[in-house]
């Protein structure tokens, strides 16, 4: 799941121009398809804020035959904004935060088994490769399913790469939890 900032995410969508909630909701699940996919009430209170903060302002209601969607647009202080932070580099993560690490870690110290949690954890991994690697050359697939999946297979092979050097180390991290 890619982590991001609903805030901002929502004033790139409404740089094409206005927009209700539910468009916005949806328009976000299928350009960020392997992100989580936004709530409606996360969708409307982040709109609410972007208004208060006058980063966004409503432009009037759409009825389209249905029930009354109120319409919102981005202000030149909401475009500015969003240009400052797509123009902010992402610092790297200064701390390892992965669950599989903790995992492995917790295993070698509580005497469980590392080496079989690994081995399955690269069973999980090539599985969900094979899932993104059949999305992204699917016969009509978006540019924005194509890049998402490319970056997930990256971290899932950058995840595979450590297990491999992390299960030939075993012996020596077990031995050096043994004897402190």
């Amino acid at each position: 799941m890619i982590a991001m900032s609903t805030r901002h995410i929502l004033l790139g969508l409404l740089a094409t121009g206005p927009s209700h909630g539910y468009d916005l909701k949806r328009r976000h699940d299928e350009r960020f398809p392997q992100a989580r996919p936004l709530a409606y009430g996360q969708v409307y209170t982040t709109l609410q804020r972007l208004v208060r903060d006058g980063l966004a302002e409503v432009e009037g209601t759409d009825s389209d035959g249905g029930p009354e969607r109120t319409m919102y647009r981005s202000t030149i202080d909401g475009q500015q904004e969003l240009a400052t932070w797509a123009g902010e580099i992402t610092p790297p993560a200064p701390f390892v935060t992965n669950e599989i690490f903790a995992k492995v870690v917790v295993a070698i110290l509580a005497d469980g088994d590392p080496e079989a949690y690994l081995s399955a954890q690269r069973t999980a991994h090539m599985v969900r490769m094979r899932e993104l690697t059949q999305v992204k050359t699917a016969k009509g697939a978006d540019l924005a399913t194509v890049l998402s999946a490319d970056y997930a297979l990256n971290h899932l092979d950058a995840d595979l790469r450590w297990m491999t050097t992390t299960a030939g180390r075993l012996t020596t991290l077990t031995a050096e939890v043994d004897t402190a």
